[in-house]
């Protein structure tokens, strides 16, 4: 009877014990409850008890091995983390969760985790770059799974990101992306933040009105918040309204606005809430250190138990053992031979450091070299040009003349020899950025071919196009550097074909979202390009075989198109054979978003030429100079004065009134520079136009900061002089 009530009495434990088994593992469905009970929370700043849940949900997810929950929970607990206890931990924790994400197919926790890092790298002031790369990711995510709510919110981020490191022209094309969505479906959160951040925007710009009205905007709306974890976003509203009145010198309304600042702060973040946050995170830490432990414990449980197994195990230890043995003794004759040879590997490094500094130093000076040569040629070439144009002017009857045509040939083809030399430097040294701008590829390769329809005539070749009717009527991007492609390619293929074809094609190969991919083709069959020169021609100054009476180039053409394609993301491909002919082909992407095109379009600055006479100071001292740019203002109806020196403008400058003031920068006396300061210190207003023989990017930084307010590079087109110069005026006379 004893045995009996013995044998039941195990029976009843082992029943409960199941039945208590069975009641801590929870479903997939039940743990995703109580995840969102901890968001719950922590958006009421309940952080303990959130994170109590999601400890109990990171748990069950463990048991019962899914990926997604094991993230989801991780996910919280890094926000709680972030939000209130150590943002480093909360990385950690991102990470982890990050890691569960990427072994599943969820994109949208991907997403999640990707802005939960980017947030946590740029609020808390850990890597603002890293940051921006986080959201980036997060947005390629989010645009996957085609979610409105969370691109809008993403691109939100990446805009308050830029603007935090002062980046606004970055910023505000993500903000500008977001705004639509926001005003007519967006949440209260991210109006708050689109108010705030148009706030930010306005007062970089110092359109104080605007910048005041969308803070209080702001404010309004944080006001309207009923989560307390919410009330974050009226925090920095707050302290970002008071950096506005700061600015402005209004340091009454700044202060009050820093106050209130400080009193949410204080509410948000209190001491016993931290003090929680930080028990529970250290609870969830101690289960991932015995998580941990008991992965280990395991694994030496199972190599315990392979090392019983099999003897083989030991005697290839032992094996192994030996073999130690004699690498040791190995590695201690060998000692001093490896000592010897890292003293040559110090010598050799000194030598490499040596020589990366020569090199460094020699780039400069190079770069310093093509910087005077060409400004020490295009002053004498400005010279020259002009001179050309006036005899042309003055007496037309030498209009047909060989030899002045030859001189003004000669003269422009030195002129692209040095701007072939500028280009490629430039590219070399990553100086050069696309532009974006609306063109019509029809006139574009329409204006190439009527260009180089004098060379096809020459050598009697057919220039022909053939245009797919698919390609927008209107593209955007860079078509500068585009019809810069087409000239060196047609060019080339012209003056290597004789009683030839030439022909120029444009193909649609894709078209992704707002973005054209559209295959270029240059092909001829002319005399083609042997095999083994088919690398070497896209190399600098490299010209294949020229014999005598070949066109004379400066070999930089192809070198400077695959460049130029690089910098559109594209390669050129060549195909070649030996009297065949020669086909070069690329592909590169163009926008054709009417919204892009229509932001582009009210940018362009409004034509307000008229038919005034201004009166214009030109300072110059090259006599040559000075007769051309003077010829150059009176055959266009422009008044003209001429002096030699800054210190005599500005003595004139206190007795008479210009329209314009025209200013060569390298003067012996006082450099352009310095006599704009001085002008600008006497409070004379008159626009000031750089004229110079210097290359732009190099000098408009000195030419800003000095009171100049244009720059244009000589030698010019008289047409694009009194562009500007009409520009100038009007808006002088606008403001």
């Amino acid at each position: 009877m004893k045995r009996l009530k013995n044998i039941i009495l195990l029976l009843v434990l082992v029943f409960f014990q199941v039945i208590f088994s069975q009641e801590q593992i929870r479903s997939k469905k039940q743990i995703e409850k109580i995840l969102i009970k901890a968001g719950d929370e922590l958006y009421n700043l309940e952080c303990d008890k959130s994170l109590k849940h999601a400890k109990t949900a990171l748990n069950d997810a463990h048991k019962i091995g899914d990926n997604v929950m094991i993230a989801k929970a991780f996910n919280v607990i890094g926000l709680n983390f972030e939000e209130f206890s150590d943002p480093k931990k909360a990385i950690g924790f991102y990470e982890k969760a990050l890691y569960y994400a990427r072994l599943t197919t969820n994109d949208t926790i991907k997403d999640w985790i990707y802005n939960n890092l980017g947030n946590v790298y740029t609020y808390r002031n850990v890597d603002f770059k890293k940051g921006i790369q986080y959201y980036k990711e997060g947005l390629i995510y989010s645009r996957k799974i085609k979610d409105s709510v969370e691109i809008t919110y993403t691109q939100l981020n990446i805009s308050g990101a830029y603007f935090a490191i002062n980046n606004y022209e970055s910023g505000i094309e993500f903000l500008n992306a977001s705004k639509n969505y926001v005003e007519k479906k967006g949440e209260l959160e991210s109006k708050i933040t689109l108010a705030t951040q148009l706030g930010s925007y306005y007062n970089h710009i110092n359109e104080n009105v605007k910048a005041e009205f969308y803070f209080l905007k702001a404010v309004s709306l944080g006001k309207k918040i009923k989560s307390e974890l919410l009330d974050t976003n009226l925090s920095e509203v707050y302290h970002d309204f008071s950096d506005y009145y700061k600015k402005i010198g209004n340091y009454k309304n700044a202060l009050y606005y820093l106050n209130l600042h400080t009193i949410m702060q204080q509410k948000i973040y209190d001491e016993e809430r931290i003090k929680k946050v930080k028990i529970q995170g250290n609870q969830i830490e101690l289960d991932e250190f015995r998580r941990q432990i008991d992965k280990i414990e395991n694994e030496k449980d199972e190599q315990l138990v392979s090392l019983k197994e099999s003897k083989l195990i030991v005697l290839l230890f032992i094996i192994i053992f030996l073999i130690l043995l004699l690498l040791v003794y190995s590695l201690y004759k060998n000692n001093s031979f490896r000592e010897l040879s890292n003293q040559e590997l110090k010598l050799t490094n000194q030598e490499l450091k040596i020589a990366k500094e020569k090199a460094e130093v020699a780039s400069q000076l190079k770069t310093q070299f093509v910087s005077t040569i060409s400004h020490e040629l295009r002053t004498p070439l400005y010279g020259v040009v002009g001179i050309t144009n006036i005899i042309l002017d003055e007496h037309k009857e030498l209009a047909n003349s060989p030899h002045l045509n030859s001189l003004k040939f000669s003269a422009r083809y030195l002129l692209s020899l040095v701007n072939d030399l500028l280009q490629i430097n430039k590219i070399e040294e990553n100086k050069i950025t696309l532009e974006n701008m609306i063109f019509n590829l029809n006139d574009e390769i329409k204006t190439i071919i009527d260009s180089l329809q004098f060379i096809a005539i020459k050598n009697f070749n057919q220039l022909s196009t053939e245009i797919d009717p698919n390609i927008p009527e209107s593209l955007i991007g860079d078509k500068l550097r585009l019809s810069q492609i087409f000239m060196n390619l047609v060019s080339n293929a012209l003056k290597f074909t004789k009683d030839g074809e030439v022909i120029i094609s444009a193909f649609q190969e894709k078209v992704e979202g707002t973005k054209h991919f559209i295959k270029f083709e240059v092909i001829d069959n002319g005399i083609g390009i042997a095999e083994k020169d088919q690398v070497k021609i896209f190399e600098k100054f490299v010209q294949i075989e020229r014999k005598e009476g070949d066109y004379q180039g400066t070999g930089l053409g192809l070198s400077i198109v695959q460049k130029l394609v690089e910098l559109f993301g594209s390669e050129v491909k060549l195909v070649s054979k030996e009297g065949v002919g020669t086909k070069f082909s690329f592909t590169i992407g163009f926008e054709a978003d009417e919204s892009k095109k229509l932001e582009i379009i009210n940018n362009i600055e409004v034509d307000l030429s008229s038919n005034f006479i201004y009166k214009i100071l030109v300072v110059e001292d090259n006599k040559i100079n000075q007769v051309v740019t003077k010829k150059i203002l009176e055959n266009n109806n422009f008044k003209c004065k001429i002096l030699e020196d800054g210190y005599a403008a500005i003595d004139l400058l206190e007795k008479e009134t210009f329209d314009i003031i025209l200013m060569d920068i390298n003067m012996p006396i006082i450099n352009g520079f310095e006599t704009s300061k001085l002008i600008r210190k006497k409070g004379i207003t008159i626009p000031i136009i750089a004229l110079t023989a210097f290359d732009k990017q190099e000098i408009m930084e000195e030419a800003l900061s000095s009171g100049m307010n244009d720059i244009i590079i000589k030698p010019f087109e008289p047409v694009k002089l009194f562009q500007i110069i009409t520009n100038l005026i009007h808006k002088k006379n606008a403001d």
